[in-house]
Formats: structure tokens, C-alpha cells, sequence
């Protein structure tokens, strides 16, 4: 576990400098038993033999081997990479079919790195029946396999951060290097942060605009901002199309992986192709997935219940109480909320995790999905409850409460020598929704920043200062060969990495849209503040995937998946949050004071109804202009279908049905009417007689024939009337 100036600072490492032919690293950890140990470990090599993965041992950290794996013939790597295309072309991802001849395929389309590393992983992951070894870490007879990781390329990392660490925006490039080196599934992401950071430009600059002119709870304001989340999330949901028919992975979704732990309850014959399918009855699925009611209701019981504790406390030390230790005592809250959130977060998502277990999917992405939505719900309760219990809750309601936090007042003295605790008068804090908004769009921003990347510098260098000590004596790094061994040090830190999950990353950037789409009329300033964060978020997701965590597997993907239904969900629901936050509060900063008779209910109902009509009013109208935008991407698709249909063509029908016809003139026109009439003349002659219906054919020949006839009608018709 390295870090980015030990990696980078000196580029004549050679260890950097070579992979040695490397496509994955299979960890396995030696168990106690010895025979079970062997019989493992012999089953592992096998099952990658059969699937033809090349494979060489070595030691690997404490009682651990790594395997290194690699295809043992290019031409079966190609002949796999080849039946996925053709697969692709089946399902409609790719629109034209691979080329017959396989050697001209590959070489008008090379395989990337990408798709090269995605394919060996396929191979040894994919179940037997499937071609592939079935190796599945850490579940049944692979318990002890505890990863699988390609090798980081740092000649590449190297050159990534230091272009990102110069530039201010990413181009189509960058993206593109990102997708071959890490997969779609990674790029989309990449690119959804690059496209959320310049469209931050426009509400950064109103925002600050707003601030100085309009200040909080402008209707405007807000009216502007609800706007602007609009036309992102539809230009998004335009852009993801886009870059999917670039990246050629449009409609991979519809390819579907199947998960391993998938529990199948009987077999039937498959309606169109009369193979057996292993089916789980939808019945019993939904019967599962009706306690998601219960779990959403569990998590806002839970969580809500913490937070209103807290938040009493809270108000009661803060705003209440003025005996001794005040100023220390303020921070109890936020002591308990820092101990107990994580714990109840990390408790609540095993939960999620099992009950998505439970529910029993065919496929990893179904899986991925059901399971992101409960996690969506946890983190929506723990990052927005605290704004909502204080613009809600204490701002309406603050005078009516305060009677109730006595109790806390009673405890205290039950607790302290002193007689009576001190107290002071309640007064509604104007500015606590402000400060609240100044918390989580700045310093919650900067501790997560420090999270990400201080606390994983300051832990691996702890680790290896640990590891230095345990390795004294232990013979894993001496028996290696002289010229491995700095590699092998580099395997073997690469191998105590983290395990990268876009899914951590894409769930900061939706609760920080959450943010802005919900609360940012409390304080203008909120997209400011996420502009410079996401320029910094950037480069140190990059730094994220290069230097603290393995290599990504590279999935491919042809959209951000379920976070698309989150960002609509979040900003549909901020027109209203928003707009209630205006109404309470526009015109004067403590709202309706504590006291909820200086609310009137309809009105509150009313602007919240209003508001939605128009979100839903102009959702329409950005949707419909931009359908009639064209872009790139769906160029490129529409020229790839002529070309096919021209090929399709040509190919079944011969490539006289594709000559353009003769142009629309008389003359041309006469010589084909001419030539058959003639030629029916002729056939007549031959045959002798002819039906009524082919003479009414040759009365006139040709069109100058038919002028004459037609002129002199018109004359003997002009002339009786006259």
C-alpha cells in the first residue's frame, strides 16, 4: 500500500513498469488443514486449466498464495471476445454484425484493454455450463479464494493524474481512455460528474447572484433552480443515450449476468425456445419485496427517533440551558450522532443486503438495483432529516415543543448536586437552517474529502509500518526470485487494497444534488460551495481508484443504472420541499416564529400544489425541445442502420434493387412506356385476338399519341358548348 509520491515520484521503477503479462491475481488463503489446503488449491488450478488460464504461485502475505493467471492462447481469447460480439449483434447492442472474416474483425476493431480483462474475468468466473471455471469468491467450495484483481497499469495512472491534475474540464478523450482502462460502467461515472460540474456553472454564478441582490428564501431563487434541475437531469438522461451508442454498449443492460446465489424452485420448458429455465415464482419474490413497506418505515422509526433525540437535546443545551459547561457540553449531540449514525447506517444496509438476498434475483443487475433503491431510502433519511426537523418542525413548532424538553431539565437535576439548573428564555434561532446548510454543503464536504483520501493515506501508512515489523523473520518475501521481488512487493500491496464500488461514489453525488434540488434556497451559496467540491472530487476519485483501492473489474454499463430514477425522484420532490420552505419563510427569516396559527394551511397546500403543476408543466416543455435536439451519438446510430439496410439489401436482393431509378422526365418516361407497349403489342400479334382489357391498352401509343387524342377532345368539347 503505496503512496502517490512513493508510486510516481521516481518513474524509473521498473516493477511499475511491466505487468509481466499478468490479466488477474487470484488470492487464496492457505487454511489450517493441510489435505483441505491441497485439495483447494489443486481444484483451483484445475478449474483454470480447463478454461485454458495459464497460471503461475507465489508467496503471497502471511499465509497466503497469489496465482497469477494469464489466457494461455491469444486466438481462444479472440475466439471468446469474438462470440461476445456476435452476441452483442444478437441483442441489438451492436447494430452491424461482426465481420465474417475474424482476423479482419479485430483488426478493424482492436480489442481494448478493457474488454480483454472483462472477458478473462468471465472466463473465470461464468458458471461451467457457461464456459467458465465457476470460481466465485469467498461462497462454497471457493471460500478461500478471497479476491480476484487485475494488476493496476501505472504507466497509465501515472500519465491520468497528472493530465487531470492541470486541466479544469475533461474532454471526450479523457472519457474515452477511462472506458478502455476501466470499463464503462466506471466512465459513466466520470462522465455524470464532469457533465453535474459544468452545469454547476450556471447556478454558482445566480446563486452567488442571488445572494448579494435577493438573499435566502427568494422565490425566484428557487424558481430558477427547480428549473435548472430539470434541464440537467433530462439533457442527462439525453447525454447517457449518447455516450452509450459512442461507446457501442447501447442495450447491454438487456444482457443480464447471472448471480450464483440465485435459488431456483423448478424447471420449465422456456415458451419461445423450448429450453429449460430455471424459474423462482414471481409470487413469492413480491411476497418479499412487500417488506421493503416495512423496512422504509423501520428505517425512518429508527434514524427519525435518533435524530429527534438528538435534536432535542440539541435545542434544550444550546438554546435552553445556560448553566456550567455550556460550551462543552453543546457538542453531546453531535458526539452521539457521529457514534450512532455510521453504526445504525452500516446495521440498517447489512439488513438491506440480506433482505435483497431474500428476495431472491435471477440476475447481478436486478440485484444491484433492488438493493441500491433500499440504500437510497437509508441515506435519504440520514442526510436530509436534520433540515427537515428544523424547517418543519422547530421553525413552525419550536414554541409549542420547548415545554416538552423540561424533561431534560428535571434529568439534569436529578444528576447535578445543584439544586436548579439554569436556565434562559427560548427564542426561535433565525439563522439555524442557514447554519445547518453551511455544514453540510462546506464542512461535511471537506471531512468527506478527508475521508476519502487523508484517512487512507494516514492508514496505509500505518499498515506498513505494521507489516514491516510482522515481516521480520518470515519467509514469504525471502524465497522470492531476485528479479520478482519488487514486483512481487507491488502484487502483494495491490492485493491488501480496498475493492472499488462506483456505487459509494455515485451515492455522494446523488445526496449532494439532494442538497442542492431541496435546500438550496436556504442559502444560495450551495452550488458555489459543490462547484469547487466537485472540481476536487474529480481528481480525487481518480487518485481513489489508482492509489487506494484494486483495479476495477471493467464492467461495461449503458446508462448510471437506478441512480437515474433516485436524481428524477430527488428532484421532483425538491419543487416541493422548496417551495414550502419559500412560503413559510419569504419576507421574514424566523417563518412563522414557533408558532404554527401564523401558518395558514391552504395557502401552504396550495403553493406546494402550484409548484409541482409547474415542475411537471415544464418538465414537458425541456423534454420536448430537447427530443428535438439532435446529437452525435444518435447520428452515428441512424448512419449505422442505413449502412445496414444498404448491406441487407444489396446482399440478399443483389445490388440492382439499390440503383437509384432513372430521373422523373418525359423522355425517360416515354421510352418505358413506349417499349411496353410494344412489346405487349407484339405478344398480342404472336397469340393472335387479345382480351378487351389489353386492346384498351393500344388505342393510343405512347404520350404523344395520348396529347393529340386528348387536345382534340378538348377542342370538340369547347366547340359544343359554343
Amino acid at each position: 500500500m503505496s503512496s502517490l509520491r512513493s508510486l510516481y515520484s521516481n518513474g524509473d521503477r521498473p516493477e511499475l513498469k511491466t505487468n509481466m503479462n499478468v490479466d488477474y491475481v487470484i488470492q487464496y488463503q492457505i487454511p489450517g488443514d493441510r489435505a483441505e489446503a491441497d485439495a483447494g488449491f489443486t481444484q483451483l488450478i484445475e478449474a483454470l486449466t480447463r478454461v485454458g488460464l495459464a497460471t503461475e504461485v507465489r508467496n503471497g502475505n502471511d499465509s497466503s498464495l497469489l496465482i497469477f493467471v494469464k489466457v494461455a492462447s491469444e486466438k481462444h481469447l479472440t475466439n471468446h471476445i469474438y462470440r461476445e460480439r456476435v452476441q452483442d449483434w444478437l441483442y441489438g447492442v451492436r447494430i452491424n454484425a461482426p465481420d465474417k472474416d475474424v482476423a479482419k474483425e479485430f483488426t478493424n476493431h482492436s480489442i481494448s484493454e478493457a474488454e480483454r480483462l472483462r472477458t478473462v474475468y468471465l472466463l473465470i468466473t461464468k458458471p461451467k455450463n457457461e464456459g467458465g471455471a465457476g470460481i466465485t469468491p469467498k461462497i462454497g467450495q471457493w471460500k478461500y479464494v478471497t479476491s480476484i484483481f487485475p494488476l493496476h497499469n501505472h504507466a497509465f495512472n501515472r500519465q491520468w493524474i497528472k493530465q487531470w491534475s492541470t486541466k479544469y474540464f475533461l474532454n471526450e478523450q479523457d472519457l474515452d481512455q477511462i472506458r478502455d482502462k476501466f470499463g464503462e460502467s466506471v466512465a459513466f461515472y466520470f462522465a455524470f460528474v464532469q457533465s453535474y460540474f459544468a452545469f454547476l456553472l450556471f447556478p454558482a454564478a445566480f446563486g452567488f447572484g442571488a445572494w448579494l441582490i435577493l438573499g435566502r428564501y427568494s422565490w425566484f431563487y428557487a424558481f430558477v433552480n427547480s428549473l435548472w434541475s430539470i434541464v440537467f437531469f433530462e439533457w442527462w438522461k439525453k447525454k447517457e443515450v449518447d455516450l452509450a451508442v459512442q461507446w457501442g454498449v447501447r442495450g447491454v443492460s438487456r444482457i443480464q449476468r447471472p448471480r450464483t446465489q440465485f435459488r431456483w424452485d423448478h424447471e420449465q420448458a422456456d415458451p419461445v425456445t423450448g429450453e429449460a429455465v430455471k424459474v423462482y415464482p414471481p409470487i413469492k419474490r413480491l411476497q418479499t419485496q412487500l417488506l421493503q413497506i416495512p423496512f422504509a418505515l423501520g428505517c425512518l422509526a429508527i434514524l427519525g427517533a435518533l435524530y429527534v433525540f438528538c435534536f432535542s437535546i440539541e435545542i434544550f443545551l444550546s438554546e435552553i440551558y445556560d448553566g456550567p459547561f455550556k460550551s462543552y457540553l453543546t457538542f453531546t449531540p453531535t458526539l452521539i450522532l457521529t457514534g450512532a449514525i455510521p453504526t445504525l447506517s452500516t446495521v440498517l444496509s447489512n439488513f438491506a443486503e440480506k433482505l435483497t438476498d431474500m428476495e431472491n434475483y435471477e440476475t447481478i443487475d436486478a440485484h444491484h438495483a433492488a438493493l441500491v433503491r433500499k440504500i437510497f431510502i437509508i441515506n435519504f433519511i440520514t442526510s436530509y432529516t436534520p433540515l427537515f426537523l428544523s424547517a418543519f418542525v422547530y421553525m413552525p413548532f419550536g414554541n409549542l415543543l420547548v415545554p416538552y424538553l423540561d424533561v431534560f431539565k428535571i434529568t439534569a437535576e436529578k444528576l447535578s448536586t445543584e439544586k436548579s439548573i439554569t436556565t434562559q428564555d427560548f427564542h426561535i434561532n433565525p439563522n439555524r437552517l442557514k447554519t445547518q446548510m453551511i455544514y453540510f454543503t462546506v464542512t461535511a464536504q471537506v471531512v468527506n474529502f478527508a475521508l476519502e483520501v487523508v484517512v487512507p493515506y494516514v492508514k496505509r501508512k500505518v499498515f506498513k509500518e505494521v507489516e514491516k515489523v510482522q515481516s521480520k523473520g518470515k519467509a514469504s518475501a525471502a524465497n522470492d526470485v531476485p528479479e520478482e521481488h519488487a514486483f512481487l512487493e507491488r502484487v502483494r500491496n495491490e492485493a491488501q487494497l480496498d475493492v472499488y464500488d462506483v456505487t459509494g461514489d455515485y451515492r455522494e453525488m446523488v445526496v449532494q444534488f439532494g442538497y442542492l434540488s431541496l435546500f438550496s434556497a436556504v442559502w444560495p451559496l450551495t452550488p458555489v460551495c459543490f462547484l469547487i467540491n466537485n472540481w476536487f472530487e474529480l481528481r480525487s476519485d481518480a487518485l481513489k481508484i489508482a492509489i487506494s483501492s484494486q483495479r476495477p473489474i471493467p464492467w461495461r454499463a449503458d446508462s448510471i443504472g437506478p441512480w437515474l430514477n433516485a436524481l428524477g425522484f430527488l428532484s421532483w420532490i425538491g419543487s416541493l420541499v422548496s417551495s414550502a420552505i419559500v412560503y413559510l419563510f419569504n419576507g421574514d427569516a424566523e417563518g412563522p416564529g414557533g408558532d404554527p396559527s401564523n401558518i395558514v394551511g391552504w395557502g401552504l397546500l396550495l403553493s406546494m400544489l402550484l409548484s409541482e403543476h409547474v415542475y411537471l408543466a415544464a418538465q414537458f416543455a425541456v423534454r420536448y425541445i430537447l427530443s428535438q435536439i439532435d446529437s452525435p451519438g444518435l447520428q452515428k446510430e441512424r448512419a449505422e442502420r442505413f449502412a445496414m439496410r444498404k448491406q441487407l439489401l444489396e446482399e440478399s436482393l443483389g445490388p440492382d434493387v439499390t440503383e437509384k431509378p432513372l430521373p422523373p422526365t418525359t423522355q425517360a418516361g416515354e421510352k418505358i412506356t413506349r417499349e411496353s407497349l410494344e412489346e405487349e403489342a407484339r405478344k398480342i400479334s404472336t397469340h393472335g385476338g387479345g382480351t378487351s382489357e389489353q386492346l384498351f391498352w393500344l388505342r393510343q401509343q405512347g404520350m404523344d399519341e395520348t396529347i393529340q387524342v386528348g387536345r382534340r377532345l378538348i377542342s370538340q368539347t369547347k366547340a359544343a358548348k359554343n
